[in-house]
Formats: C-alpha cells, sequence, structure tokens
C-alpha cells in the first residue's frame, strides 16, 4: 500500500502514473497469457508392470496435428488412439431438450414470456447453431482461446470502477474521494497481474526445463507459485490496511466482505466473457 499512499500523499514524480502502470502490466500478462495457453500437444501413456497400457490421455489444441503426434507412438497404440476418437466422435452431443422434449426451431423452440420476439428468435438461433459451434471449438480450442483473450482485457478494465465503487461502499466514512479508491484498485490489480504473469513464466520455463515434471525445476516452480498465490490475498489485505490506516479487526471484516463482493463479480465477468466469446465465434 506504500505506492498509493505515497501517490495519494502527492510524492509521484518518481512513480508511474497508475493508468499507465496498469495498462501495461495488464497487456504485458494477457500478450504472454494469449502466446502460452496453448499450441502444443502431449500423448502421455500409463502402462502396467508387464509394460501393457493402462491408459491413453491426449492434450492438444489443434486436431490438424493429431497424424503428426501420433507417429510418436507404437503402432499398435496409435491404432487404439484413432479407435477411442472415433467412437467418440459417432457420440451424438446435439441432444438440446427443454420442457423435457427435444429442442425443435418449429415445434418446441426456447421461448422467454418477458423478451421481444426478436430476442426470442436470435436466442433460438445461437441454439441451432450452438452443436457445431461446439464441434468447431473441439476441432481447434484455439478459436474460443483467442475470443476470450480478445474480450477479457476489455472486460477487466470495465471492472475497474465497479471495483472502486465497492471501496467506496464499504469505505463511506473513510472521507476518501472516488477517485482515491480507483487509483488503489489499479495499483492493486498491477500488482496481480505481475505476480501472474511471474507464476506463468516460471511454470513455463519449469515445463522446458523439466518436460517430466518431476525434477528439481519443478519442485522448485511448485514452491514459488505456492508462496506468490498465498502472498497475493496477503499483500491485498496489508495494503488496504496501510491505505485506509483502520484498526485490524475492522480491515479483516471489510477485507472478507470485499473479497466476497469481488470474487462474485468476477465469475460473473468470466462467464459473461465465456458466453460472449462463443456466441461471436
Amino acid at each position: 500500500g506504500k505506492l498509493t499512499r505515497d501517490y495519494l500523499d502527492g510524492k509521484r514524480f518518481r512513480y508511474v502514473p497508475p493508468l499507465r502502470l496498469y495498462i501495461f502490466s495488464s497487456i504485458a500478462f494477457f500478450f504472454i497469457a494469449a502466446i502460452l495457453a496453448g499450441h502444443s500437444i502431449q500423448i502421455n501413456t500409463e502402462t502396467t508392470d508387464d509394460g501393457d497400457i493402462s491408459g491413453i490421455q491426449i492434450n492438444m489444441d489443434d486436431m490438424e496435428e493429431l497424424d503428426e503426434a501420433l507417429e510418436q507412438l507404437d503402432p499398435e497404440v496409435a491404432a487404439e488412439v484413432k479407435s477411442g476418437i472415433e467412437e467418440v466422435e459417432e457420440d451424438d452431443h446435439d441432444h438440446l431438450q427443454f420442457n423435457d422434449e427435444p429442442w425443435d426451431r418449429e415445434t418446441n423452440p426456447l421461448i422467454v414470456p418477458f423478451l421481444p420476439d426478436g430476442v426470442n428468435d436470435w436466442i433460438n438461433n445461437e441454439i441451432e447453431e450452438s452443436p457445431q459451434k461446439g464441434k468447431e471449438i473441439e476441432a481447434n480450442p484455439n478459436l474460443i482461446t483467442d475470443k476470450i483473450f480478445e474480450l477479457l482485457p476489455a472486460t477487466m478494465f470495465v471492472l475497474l470502477p465497479i471495483v472502486a465503487l465497492l471501496l467506496k461502499f464499504w469505505y463511506l466514512f473513510a472521507k476518501k474521494y472516488y477517485v482515491e479508491h480507483l487509483i488503489f484498485a489499479l495499483h492493486n490489480h498491477s500488482f496481480i497481474f505481475v505476480v501472474l504473469l511471474i507464476i506463468m513464466l516460471v511454470n513455463t520455463y519449469a515445463g522446458w526445463r523439466d518436460p517430466g515434471e518431476t525434477g528439481g525445476w519443478t519442485t522448485a516452480a511448485n514452491a514459488i507459485t505456492a508462496g506468490l498465490s498465498i502472498w497475493i490475498p496477503i499483500y491485498m489485505l496489508v495494503s488496504l490496511k496501510r491505505v485506509f490506516q483502520q484498526g485490524w479487526l475492522l480491515t479483516v471484516l471489510k477485507y472478507s466482505c470485499i473479497g466476497i463482493s469481488y470474487v462474485t463479480l468476477l465469475l460473473l465477468a468470466t462467464t459473461f466473457v465465456a458466453l460472449t466469446s462463443f456466441v461471436l465465434l
């Protein structure tokens, strides 16, 4: 909280302006996150003591890379994988039901009574297109991932004024202007982006140095991740205490209320982003 305290006290010459700091840290975070979000394929096999294959796990971002990846396996294993994929593809995932009956655009559409006809038509258009979109996402998960990373930065930026309102509400009698709460929110979100960026880079580097995830690099990365993950909520609490300078008991109570409100807001925002990304495909 020292950065916010100094800034509010007028000691600003040596500091980056809060908005610029937020924009830089958020761009860096979302840019790296988008790059590291996928573009890899892994096939892991589990074997018994006798050498028989007991399980096969495939993690991929592009089905076009499947044949190339299967070449790394024993021919019998590759055949088993292909057989399993064919069985999954033959499953019917398009069964949508409303009122205990299969959805049909003409005979059983979804109608929300209080919505205009145009909105209901749009909803049913999305329902009609959803199975095809689902198959496209199955074939190439990067479609939905890229769309989410297009929307998420703007959504987080829009959330900032709302977070500042939450702080203003819980510190209504702290004699702080709204802009002061906004500056505090900008600084804390910048901190979160920087810490999450460090966690991503540490784990990526550890994965590169230790692909089997059994060596010292993985252990160190897990320890750093755990430490920083614990430090984030502690940092938030300490910064709240330092900036608003209230007693620990009151600060902890307000911290809990703000935390619950913020997590709820974040869940709503991420749900909105996920649904909007699916609709915009």
